[in-house]
């Protein structure tokens, strides 16, 4: 599957990807350009003999002062078809670029493309609610950033913005 994968890609797609890094991993990945993610996704999903139809993971990676462009968005696509065979596309993205969205494609993307602005300050193009989700919407900064500082950047709201007690609540009964 890998061989045949991989001739696919090459044939079909060759000026979009991006070089092989040397990276310790047993899976199948590509690193390919962000414009050309969506087109690529489509293929991969819609190929009958790939039918990579179930998104199984979208991350991403702070390479602070290792790596330029300095981010890259992971995903992990997983073919019911061919007993769960998984293949990695790796997007890297400089410093305030966006990165098109693929809910359109996958809908379960709709979360964790939040999750990665909202931690991490990565814009995905044309998503439908790109807002925060884990973090309150007056937080400053993206805490899982490298350069992010330790201790925080000093925020001005306090605890009861963010939980609400009910001192008068029996919360024993």
């Amino acid at each position: 599957m890998k061989e045949i994968i991989t001739e696919y890609l090459n044939s079909r797609f060759s000026d979009v990807l991006l070089p092989q890094r040397d990276i310790n991993t047993n899976l199948l990945y590509f690193s390919i350009k962000k414009e050309s993610l969506p087109t690529i996704v489509q293929a991969l999903k819609d190929h009958p003999d790939f039918a990579f139809t179930y998104l199984n993971d979208l991350t991403s990676v702070d390479w602070l002062g290792k790596r330029e462009p300095r981010f890259e968005v992971v995903y992990l696509l997983r073919s019911p078809k061919n007993k769960h065979f998984r293949l990695q596309l790796r997007v890297p993205v400089g410093e305030g670029e966006e990165v098109p969205s693929l809910v359109s494609l996958f809908p379960a993307a709709n979360w964790p493309e939040r999750e990665v602005f909202d931690l991490m300050g990565i814009s995905f193009s044309n998503h439908p609610q790109m807002e925060r989700l884990i973090m309150p919407d007056n937080f400053v900064g993206h805490p899982l950033r490298k350069d992010y500082p330790l201790e925080g950047p000093g925020q001005d709201y306090l605890i009861e913005d963010l939980l609400t007690i009910h001192v008068n609540e029996d919360i024993a009964s």
